[in-house]
């Protein structure tokens, strides 16, 4: 018994042709993403429109580079020998 089925959607002719490639480079054909799109779908009951879910956003990059910048110049305060002596150090800011 066949159980598959044929499921035809309409898109941009560069964004399918962007995906192939970035599946062909994972190796995978993009048949296979579609279908593990849709199952974590189904699961899921949520889209997630971002393969890359632990990049952080512009903001938290902002402060991440602030506090390199702070760093290279010497300007930070410990390291704190416990999470206390942390806490008094924040609470005399």
């Amino acid at each position: 018994m066949n159980t598959h089925t044929i499921l035809n959607i309409k898109t941009d002719k560069k964004l399918k042709a962007d995906a192939q490639k970035v599946a062909s480079e994972l190796g995978v054909p993009l048949s296979t993403v579609i279908n593990a799109f849709l199952k974590q779908f189904v699961r899921d009951k949520e889209i997630t429109l971002s393969a890359n879910q632990y990049r952080p956003t512009r903001y938290l990059e902002s402060i991440l580079e602030q506090a390199q910048r702070e760093y290279e110049a010497g300007e930070f305060v410990g390291p704190f020998k416990n999470g206390d002596d942390f806490l008094t150090h924040l609470k005399s800011l």
